[in-house]
């Protein structure tokens, strides 16, 4: 399964801001890794830096002393509407003059093909194929005269999920749709302010959580200070897959910190699919906490069974076949002398298409092991996500194709167990109603068509590329 997005912002007009947008992108990195940019404004202009790759990999000292200002947004993507290109890096600039803006999104917007065409009928030129040019034409079309107002405006016409950083030449924004589906807080740093994805950014630049951005809120920040818009709110439905695999376990969401609720989830599995076995390891790093939670509640030792290649990232360089032909060996090592002869209880996330979990299971069956038993965070994903992830159509999910026991024959494990809902919850420690497990339940938010295409908005982009890595409108 591939993360969303990361966004961030900041307002402090006595800060590098460019900086702290790029370090507070490399905390961000986990959320995608397609592409990295920042905007930033002097109060006369906005200005953007984007390309492809990793964060490390997009700039350079000399990048970032040309972002100059007080106001800067940042984002990290993994495209979940429109093509991994140049021309659909965020943040964007739309608009023109002192009628622009530069915006990063999170999230997906499930009427995003319509918006689009109403939009292009009134005049309005689209130069990518995403649905965040399409909410940033969406603002710039509104009657309304006030910034915060135009926000608004667009916010009764989205459907689907959106945490937006904004930015005009004088004001910064933080725009979190009503459901909540997707994280966004707020903090503070000398005297500024910051917005970011995840509290663990705000960790890294030495920021002071101060709360979440609520569902359906805009937190509006300028040289006066914070002011914050409502909208009206119904269902909420936070993605619970922030909890179990999306977020990094250092950060805090709804006042919970997530290191201790993927402990639990371990916990949890261990009571619903206890097993004999002699050792248990979490697949690094995402179920490493769950495979503590289990050991500790099962009172099987833990081990280190896998050693991941932690230098594994985005790369413009294709591998060899030979490189290919090792598939999951390029990412984990396993220790045979850990595992000879042993009964291991394997710990992961979840199983999405099947691809991968095979590759572990014969892994671990190489390197010595005598049983592997898998145990999954995640209750069997069943239906698509159309709010941000880029999951897989029903199709190609495995467990909307094949009962448990044809699961675990197809990867190759001696048992398999996933944790149940309420077991989720349960480790979560929240209530139910918060969230959305519509990939494992089919109860969407709101209506979608089982069948969205990711590229829906190709067609209907005119695309114009400056200076490689410039965007230019």
């Amino acid at each position: 399964m591939h993360e969303s997005c990361g966004v961030f912002g900041v307002y402090a007009p006595d800060e590098d801001v460019a900086r702290l947008t790029f370090f507070a992108l490399f905390a961000l990195q986990h959320r995608g890794q397609e592409s990295a940019g920042i905007a930033t404004t002097n109060g006369r202009k906005l200005q953007v830096y984007a390309k492809m790759g990793l964060v490390s990999q997009v700039f350079t000292e000399d990048s970032l002393s040309r972002l100059g200002g007080d106001i800067a947004i940042g984002h990290n993507r993994y495209s979940t509407r429109g093509s991994s290109r140049v021309t659909n890096t965020q943040p964007m600039v739309v608009g023109k003059g002192s009628n622009s803006i530069a915006i990063a999104h999170n999230g997906n917007i499930v009427n995003a093909e319509h918006l689009s065409q109403e939009l292009s009928d009134q005049g309005y030129t689209f130069y990518t194929s995403t649905d965040t040019e399409v909410i940033a034409n969406l603002i710039l079309s509104s009657p309304e005269k006030r910034w915060a107002d135009k926000i608004r405006y667009a916010m009764h016409r989205l459907q689907g999920a959106y945490s937006l950083t904004l930015m005009t030449n004088h004001t910064l924004y933080g725009v979190r749709d009503p459901f909540g589906v997707r994280p966004l807080c707020l903090g503070t740093i000398n005297g500024g302010w910051v917005i970011a994805s995840e509290s663990c950014a705000l960790d890294h630049i030495g920021a002071s959580f101060i709360r979440e951005i609520e569902p359906g809120e805009i937190v509006s920040i300028t040289k006066n200070g914070v002011d914050s818009y409502r909208e009206e709110v119904g269902r909420r439905a936070l993605c619970i897959f922030e909890y179990i695999y999306f977020a990094r376990p250092d950060s805090v969401i709804n006042g919970r910190l997530l290191y201790p609720a993927r402990q639990a989830m371990g916990a949890g599995l261990a009571q619903e699919h206890p097993v004999d076995a002699d050792l248990v390891m979490g697949v690094p790093d995402s179920a490493t906490a769950a495979g503590i939670g289990y050991s500790s509640s099962s009172d099987i030792p833990l081990c280190e069974g896998l050693l991941k290649n932690r230098y594994v990232g985005r790369t413009f360089i294709e591998p060899d076949q030979r490189i290919r032909d090792l598939g999951v060996k390029l990412k984990f090592n396993p220790l045979p002398q850990m595992l000879d002869g042993k009964r291991m209880v394997v710990i992961d996330d979840s199983i999405v298409r099947g691809t991968t979990t095979p590759q572990v299971v014969k892994l671990l069956k190489r390197a010595g092991a005598r049983e592997v038993h898998m145990r999954i965070c995640a209750p069997p994903i069943r239906y698509p996500c159309f709010f941000g992830v880029d999951m897989a159509t029903r199709w190609e999910l495995i467990a909307a194709q094949k009962t448990i026991p044809e699961v675990r024959d197809f990867i190759g494990a001696d048992s398999l167990g996933y944790l149940s809902i309420d077991g989720l919850v349960e480790a979560v420690g929240l209530p139910k109603d918060i969230f959305c497990m519509a990939c494992f339940t089919g109860d969407y938010p709101i209506p979608v068509q089982l069948e969205m295409d990711k590229l829906a908005l190709e067609d209907m982009s005119s695309d114009y590329q400056g200076p490689f890595g410039i965007k230019q409108r």
